[in-house]
């Protein structure tokens, strides 16, 4: 199957925010959490031809680290808190928000990658 026109993509944030297929649209782009399904079950896209790595991580460390700093401070200068409700606070949110934010991460990497024909193995 031949790609279509990197203009006729489906836009990159509805890939990311929905994990859909970055050409048709339909097929699901995760087979897991954070796992890339092999192929789309709709059109056939090859996903192993993109490699999206660790290229989010370091961004999403800097991010997920400021968010919950600046409420970890708010909440201990404004209350004061016991060090065991930091604990069961910010290790749940840390968590939630680095599996969402990478979900969210990696599908734009791959959408952006098909959009602008920036995959491996191909001479």
């Amino acid at each position: 199957m031949v790609d279509p026109i990197p203009s006729a993509t489906i836009a990159p944030g509805r890939v990311a925010l929905t994990g859909c297929c970055p050409r048709c649209g339909k097929g699901r782009l995760f087979a897991g959490v954070l796992r890339l399904a092999p192929r789309c079950s709709v059109c056939g896209l090859d996903y192993d031809t993109f490699n999206v790595g660790d290229g989010a991580a370091s961004f999403l460390i800097l991010i997920v680290g400021a968010i919950v700093t600046g409420l970890a401070m708010w909440l201990e200068l404004s209350r004061s808190p016991p060090w065991y409700v930091h604990a069961l606070l910010w290790v749940p949110l840390s968590l939630a928000l680095t599996l969402g934010l990478s979900r969210i991460a990696k599908g734009l990497l791959v959408a952006l990658e098909y959009r602008h024909e920036a995959r491996q193995g191909r001479l």
